[in-house]
């Protein structure tokens, strides 16, 4: 996670480098800060929608005794992890949850594929309409979605991963690990069937709309006309630049999330560069950092959570 910081501290300096940094200051010593409070709220709105999605996702693998409270902190907990290479420093979700409730860590990991997956399809929806008018993108949008469609159908096909994980029980090096497979085959098969899927995308789709409303109201504190196209454009951009992000792999989708905000804001709405890296930086300070920070109180709070010391962070032990 220190690499993803550093990272993030030298994306920062050089978005605002590029676009020539007196610049870029002027614009945002020139912002409507009024609206930071608001673009806070939009966030909010995301991150307690998903929420509960990630508390639905503990009740169908079967952990229904966590409360509220403490399923929260271990999701707000995760916020830091994003920012380490292609997010899979979120398994350690898996751990916290194997503590705090008992389930298996395999089932614990199958929640955090399908947080993924569905906020991918879901940002995907968003981003419909923007594809279609801005055919240019088509191509990495139908790619991604045949993507995480076909992890999806694959996990239904019992038929089909039956016989594969026999024959893996059977093999020398893979059988220790059979049980943990299944588990992970039966958890996936469970969170991503059509019902759950649906109601996760729907879900999702109305959260991440929260930050494209962000995204718009970053526009208009930098002082752009506001209108239903201005605003289609701001969740379009804020949405795809999201896919572009996860897709990297790159720690919470540094420099491959602003390169795309910037450069789509720059061809769709004619921004002058400068204009462009204000608004990115502003709304991954909005989102990814404000994020970020509020997991950073999280293991304050309990640092028993990357010590994994039980007593220090109040999670019960499991039963």
């Amino acid at each position: 996670m220190g690499a993803g910081l550093a990272l993030g501290f030298v994306v920062i300096l050089g978005v605002a480098l590029f676009a020539d940094l007196r610049q870029v200051a002027s614009n945002l010593a020139g912002f409507e800060w009024k609206l930071s409070p608001l673009i806070l709220l939009c966030t909010l709105f995301n991150y307690t929608l998903r929420f509960f999605k990630w508390h639905y996702y503990l009740g169908l693998i079967g952990v229904r005794d966590l409360s509220l409270k403490e399923s929260a902190r271990l999701f707000v907990g995760g916020f830091p992890l994003a920012v380490t290479p292609g997010k899979l420093g979120e398994a350690m979700k898996a751990v916290w949850l194997n503590r705090a409730s008992g389930a298996p860590l395999a089932k614990g990991v199958t929640v955090v594929l399908a947080e993924r997956l569905s906020d991918g399809l879901a940002v995907l929806g968003l981003s419909t309409l923007g594809v279609i008018g801005y055919p240019r993108y088509w191509p990495a949008f139908a790619a991604i979605l045949a993507a995480l469609l076909a992890v999806v159908a694959l996990s239904q096909l019992r038929g089909v991963a039956e016989p594969a994980l026999r024959l893996a029980a059977r093999l020398p090096l893979l059988g220790r690990f059979s049980q943990g497979l299944r588990e992970f085959y039966d958890g996936a098969r469970t969170l991503l069937r059509p019902g759950p899927t649906a109601l996760a995308v729907g879900l999702g789709a109305v959260a991440w709309l929260g930050e494209g409303v962000a995204m718009y109201l970053v526009l208009l504190g930098l002082g752009l006309p506001g209108g239903w196209g201005p605003f289609g454009v701001a969740v379009f951009v804020l949405s795809f630049s999201t896919v572009v992000g996860a897709v990297s792999t790159l720690p919470g989708g540094l420099l491959a999330a602003e390169a795309s905000i910037a450069g789509m804001l720059t061809l769709l709405l004619a921004l002058p560069a400068p204009v462009a890296a204000s608004a990115t930086l502003l709304i991954r300070f909005g989102t990814l950092w404000f994020g970020v920070t509020l997991g950073l109180l999280v293991w304050a709070r309990s640092p028993g959570l990357i010590t994994l010391d039980t007593a220090a962070n109040g999670i019960p032990i499991s039963r």
